[in-house]
Protein backbone atom coordinates (compact mmCIF):
# COMPACT_ATOMS: atom_id res chain seq x y z
CA UNK A 1 0.00 0.00 0.00
CA UNK A 2 1.23 3.24 -1.02
CA UNK A 3 1.97 6.16 1.21
CA UNK A 4 -0.90 8.09 -0.77
CA UNK A 5 -3.09 5.59 0.23
CA UNK A 6 -2.55 5.30 3.67
CA UNK A 7 -3.22 9.38 3.65
CA UNK A 8 -6.52 9.14 2.15
CA UNK A 9 -6.97 6.19 4.49
CA UNK A 10 -6.52 7.79 7.60
CA UNK A 11 -7.77 11.54 5.93
CA UNK A 12 -11.20 9.61 5.60
CA UNK A 13 -11.05 7.66 9.09
CA UNK A 14 -10.77 11.03 10.69
CA UNK A 15 -13.87 11.94 8.88
CA UNK A 16 -16.00 9.29 9.72
CA UNK A 17 -14.54 9.56 13.95
CA UNK A 18 -15.45 13.02 13.63
CA UNK A 19 -19.35 12.33 12.70
CA UNK A 20 -19.59 9.71 14.58
CA UNK A 21 -18.42 12.15 17.65
CA UNK A 22 -21.13 14.74 16.42
CA UNK A 23 -23.93 12.00 16.06
CA UNK A 24 -23.25 10.90 19.91
CA UNK A 25 -23.10 13.88 20.95
CA UNK A 26 -26.58 15.27 19.29
CA UNK A 27 -27.68 11.64 20.53
CA UNK A 28 -26.78 12.62 24.12
CA UNK A 29 -27.88 16.57 24.04
CA UNK A 30 -31.67 15.01 22.52
CA UNK A 31 -31.87 12.28 25.37
CA UNK A 32 -31.20 14.87 27.92
CA UNK A 33 -33.26 17.51 26.49
CA UNK A 34 -36.03 14.33 26.14
CA UNK A 35 -35.39 13.68 29.71
CA UNK A 36 -35.34 16.90 31.35
CA UNK A 37 -39.30 17.63 29.70
CA UNK A 38 -40.32 14.46 30.96
CA UNK A 39 -39.63 15.33 34.52
CA UNK A 40 -41.30 19.36 34.12
CA UNK A 41 -44.25 17.05 32.82
CA UNK A 42 -44.00 14.74 35.83
CA UNK A 43 -43.27 17.53 38.17
CA UNK A 44 -46.50 19.49 36.55
CA UNK A 45 -48.53 16.37 37.04
CA UNK A 46 -47.61 15.26 40.93
CA UNK A 47 -48.27 19.26 41.74
CA UNK A 48 -52.04 19.17 40.85
CA UNK A 49 -52.32 15.63 41.69
CA UNK A 50 -51.74 16.99 45.21
CA UNK A 51 -53.62 20.01 44.51
CA UNK A 52 -56.83 18.04 44.05
CA UNK A 53 -56.76 16.30 47.68
CA UNK A 54 -58.66 19.51 48.36
CA UNK A 55 -61.45 18.74 46.16
CA UNK A 56 -64.07 15.73 46.39
CA UNK A 57 -66.01 15.37 43.55
CA UNK A 58 -69.78 13.13 43.97
CA UNK A 59 -70.37 11.08 40.82
CA UNK A 60 -74.14 10.75 39.72
CA UNK A 61 -75.14 7.33 40.79
CA UNK A 62 -75.76 4.49 38.62
CA UNK A 63 -78.69 2.50 39.51
CA UNK A 64 -79.84 -0.70 37.70
CA UNK A 65 -83.18 -0.18 35.90
CA UNK A 66 -85.57 -2.93 36.71
CA UNK A 67 -88.40 -4.20 34.66
CA UNK A 68 -91.58 -1.60 35.15
CA UNK A 69 -95.10 -2.53 34.34
CA UNK A 70 -95.97 0.57 33.14
CA UNK A 71 -92.97 3.48 31.85
CA UNK A 72 -92.85 5.91 34.41
CA UNK A 73 -90.67 9.37 34.23
CA UNK A 74 -87.96 9.56 36.47
CA UNK A 75 -87.14 12.19 39.03
CA UNK A 76 -84.27 14.80 37.99
CA UNK A 77 -81.46 14.46 39.98
CA UNK A 78 -80.05 17.72 41.56
CA UNK A 79 -76.60 18.48 40.04
CA UNK A 80 -73.22 17.74 42.71
CA UNK A 81 -70.96 20.33 42.30
CA UNK A 82 -67.55 19.51 43.16
CA UNK A 83 -66.38 20.48 47.29
CA UNK A 84 -63.55 22.68 47.02
CA UNK A 85 -61.25 23.24 49.94
CA UNK A 86 -60.71 27.11 49.03
CA UNK A 87 -59.40 28.06 52.45
CA UNK A 88 -56.71 25.31 52.08
CA UNK A 89 -55.84 26.09 48.57
CA UNK A 90 -55.84 30.33 49.16
CA UNK A 91 -53.15 29.39 52.08
CA UNK A 92 -50.69 28.06 49.09
CA UNK A 93 -51.52 30.65 46.37
CA UNK A 94 -54.26 34.00 47.22
CA UNK A 95 -54.18 34.16 43.81
CA UNK A 96 -57.14 30.57 43.23
CA UNK A 97 -60.43 32.12 42.55
CA UNK A 98 -62.24 29.04 41.49
CA UNK A 99 -62.01 25.31 40.32
CA UNK A 100 -63.22 24.29 36.85
CA UNK A 101 -64.07 20.76 36.20
CA UNK A 102 -65.73 19.59 33.23
CA UNK A 103 -68.15 16.72 33.31
CA UNK A 104 -66.57 13.45 32.18
CA UNK A 105 -63.86 14.27 31.51
CA UNK A 106 -60.39 14.16 33.82
CA UNK A 107 -59.81 18.17 33.32
CA UNK A 108 -60.10 19.33 37.16
CA UNK A 109 -57.99 22.10 38.42
CA UNK A 110 -57.66 25.05 40.07
CA UNK A 111 -58.73 28.51 38.27
CA UNK A 112 -55.82 31.40 39.12
CA UNK A 113 -55.81 35.20 38.45
CA UNK A 114 -52.64 36.96 37.64
CA UNK A 115 -51.76 40.84 37.14
CA UNK A 116 -51.19 39.94 33.46
CA UNK A 117 -51.33 36.96 31.29
CA UNK A 118 -48.24 35.63 31.22
CA UNK A 119 -47.00 34.82 34.54
CA UNK A 120 -49.26 31.57 35.05
CA UNK A 121 -48.44 30.55 31.45
CA UNK A 122 -44.91 29.37 33.03
CA UNK A 123 -46.03 29.07 36.56
CA UNK A 124 -48.23 26.87 38.14
CA UNK A 125 -50.56 26.77 41.03
CA UNK A 126 -47.77 26.69 43.63
CA UNK A 127 -45.90 28.89 41.73
CA UNK A 128 -43.72 26.61 40.39
CA UNK A 129 -41.46 27.66 36.79
CA UNK A 130 -42.78 24.77 34.56
CA UNK A 131 -44.27 24.56 31.18
CA UNK A 132 -47.71 23.14 32.42
CA UNK A 133 -48.59 26.58 33.85
CA UNK A 134 -51.93 27.06 35.13
CA UNK A 135 -55.26 27.29 34.06
CA UNK A 136 -56.28 31.12 34.32
CA UNK A 137 -59.23 34.02 33.56
CA UNK A 138 -57.30 37.02 31.55
CA UNK A 139 -56.43 39.10 34.17
CA UNK A 140 -58.71 42.09 32.54
CA UNK A 141 -61.84 39.58 33.45
CA UNK A 142 -63.86 40.22 37.01
CA UNK A 143 -62.93 37.46 39.17
CA UNK A 144 -66.49 36.82 40.14
CA UNK A 145 -67.65 35.18 36.33
CA UNK A 146 -70.21 37.79 35.99
CA UNK A 147 -68.76 39.43 32.88
CA UNK A 148 -70.66 38.52 29.92
CA UNK A 149 -67.44 36.42 28.51
CA UNK A 150 -65.08 35.08 31.14
CA UNK A 151 -61.61 33.96 28.98
CA UNK A 152 -60.55 30.52 30.43
CA UNK A 153 -56.57 30.18 29.54
CA UNK A 154 -54.78 26.78 29.36
CA UNK A 155 -51.90 24.55 27.74
CA UNK A 156 -52.54 21.75 25.48
CA UNK A 157 -49.97 19.60 26.84
CA UNK A 158 -48.95 16.71 25.17
CA UNK A 159 -49.26 14.35 28.40
CA UNK A 160 -53.12 15.28 27.95
CA UNK A 161 -52.96 17.63 31.50
CA UNK A 162 -53.85 20.91 31.82
CA UNK A 163 -56.17 21.44 28.53
CA UNK A 164 -54.82 18.78 26.28
CA UNK A 165 -57.64 16.64 26.21
CA UNK A 166 -59.94 19.65 25.43
CA UNK A 167 -60.10 19.07 21.16
CA UNK A 168 -59.96 15.56 21.68
CA UNK A 169 -63.16 15.63 23.61
CA UNK A 170 -65.01 18.17 21.36
CA UNK A 171 -63.35 18.58 18.18
CA UNK A 172 -66.58 16.28 16.49
CA UNK A 173 -69.62 14.88 18.12
CA UNK A 174 -69.22 11.54 18.43
CA UNK A 175 -65.88 11.83 20.85
CA UNK A 176 -68.05 14.23 23.59
CA UNK A 177 -68.45 12.89 26.51
CA UNK A 178 -70.70 15.33 28.13
CA UNK A 179 -71.96 18.80 28.30
CA UNK A 180 -71.39 20.84 31.35
CA UNK A 181 -68.72 22.65 33.26
CA UNK A 182 -68.33 23.29 36.66
CA UNK A 183 -66.91 26.33 37.86
CA UNK A 184 -67.03 26.60 41.63
CA UNK A 185 -65.97 29.78 43.46
CA UNK A 186 -65.35 30.40 46.90
CA UNK A 187 -68.74 31.52 47.32
CA UNK A 188 -70.92 30.32 44.60
CA UNK A 189 -70.84 27.13 42.46
CA UNK A 190 -71.92 27.70 38.79
CA UNK A 191 -72.80 24.87 36.18
CA UNK A 192 -72.50 25.46 32.72
CA UNK A 193 -73.57 24.09 29.04
CA UNK A 194 -71.37 23.83 26.17
CA UNK A 195 -72.93 25.70 23.26
CA UNK A 196 -69.76 26.01 21.01
CA UNK A 197 -66.67 24.53 19.92
CA UNK A 198 -64.37 25.44 17.09
CA UNK A 199 -60.67 26.90 15.68
CA UNK A 200 -60.65 30.16 15.96
CA UNK A 201 -57.91 32.45 15.11
CA UNK A 202 -55.41 33.24 17.75
CA UNK A 203 -56.25 36.91 17.48
CA UNK A 204 -59.71 36.27 16.72
CA UNK A 205 -63.70 38.07 17.55
CA UNK A 206 -64.23 35.15 19.74
CA UNK A 207 -61.41 37.00 22.29
CA UNK A 208 -63.35 40.44 22.88
CA UNK A 209 -64.88 41.28 26.24
CA UNK A 210 -68.03 42.73 26.06
CA UNK A 211 -69.18 45.95 28.42
CA UNK A 212 -72.80 44.81 28.59
CA UNK A 213 -75.28 42.44 27.15
CA UNK A 214 -76.17 44.55 24.04
CA UNK A 215 -77.17 43.44 20.35
CA UNK A 216 -73.54 43.37 19.71
CA UNK A 217 -72.96 40.52 22.08
CA UNK A 218 -76.05 38.56 21.42
CA UNK A 219 -74.86 38.71 17.38
CA UNK A 220 -71.42 37.51 18.52
CA UNK A 221 -72.91 34.43 20.67
CA UNK A 222 -74.91 33.43 16.92
CA UNK A 223 -71.89 33.42 15.21
CA UNK A 224 -69.88 31.65 17.99
CA UNK A 225 -72.49 28.83 18.02
CA UNK A 226 -73.10 29.26 14.45
CA UNK A 227 -69.34 28.18 13.96
CA UNK A 228 -69.13 25.34 16.33
CA UNK A 229 -67.70 22.10 14.97
CA UNK A 230 -70.61 20.45 17.13
CA UNK A 231 -74.34 20.11 17.61
CA UNK A 232 -74.89 20.81 20.93
CA UNK A 233 -78.37 22.05 20.57
CA UNK A 234 -78.02 24.48 23.16
CA UNK A 235 -80.03 27.95 23.19
CA UNK A 236 -78.14 31.16 23.87
CA UNK A 237 -78.76 34.97 24.14
CA UNK A 238 -77.59 38.47 25.24
CA UNK A 239 -78.43 37.35 28.94
CA UNK A 240 -76.37 34.39 29.29
CA UNK A 241 -73.20 34.31 31.19
CA UNK A 242 -70.49 32.86 28.91
CA UNK A 243 -66.80 31.63 29.48
CA UNK A 244 -64.72 30.58 26.86
CA UNK A 245 -61.89 27.98 26.96
CA UNK A 246 -58.97 28.44 25.43
CA UNK A 247 -55.97 26.01 24.36
CA UNK A 248 -53.08 26.13 21.80
CA UNK A 249 -53.65 23.83 18.44
CA UNK A 250 -49.40 23.33 17.54
CA UNK A 251 -50.21 26.48 15.16
CA UNK A 252 -49.17 29.56 16.40
CA UNK A 253 -51.76 31.24 14.15
CA UNK A 254 -54.85 29.17 15.81
CA UNK A 255 -56.94 28.41 19.01
CA UNK A 256 -59.24 25.71 19.81
CA UNK A 257 -62.11 26.78 22.22
CA UNK A 258 -64.97 25.57 23.70
CA UNK A 259 -67.98 28.05 25.28
CA UNK A 260 -70.62 27.42 27.55
CA UNK A 261 -73.28 29.29 28.91
CA UNK A 262 -74.18 29.64 32.54
CA UNK A 263 -77.14 26.99 33.40
CA UNK A 264 -77.57 27.47 37.11
CA UNK A 265 -76.10 28.02 40.22
CA UNK A 266 -75.91 25.34 43.39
Amino acid sequence: MSKKEKKKRTAGDVIRNVILVIAIGVFTFSAFQLGKIFLEYKEGTDEYNRVREYVTVTEPEQEKEEPQAEPETEPETEPVPPQVDFDSLKAINPDVIAWIQIEGTSISYPIMKGTDNEYYLKHTFEGNYNAAGSIFIDYTNNSNFEDCNTIIYGHNMKNGSMFGLLRKHFKDQASVPGRYIWICTPDKNYRYEIFSSHVVDAEGEVYTLFSAPDEQFASYLEKMKNQSLVDFQTEVTAEDKVITLSTCTGNDATRFVVQAKREGTY
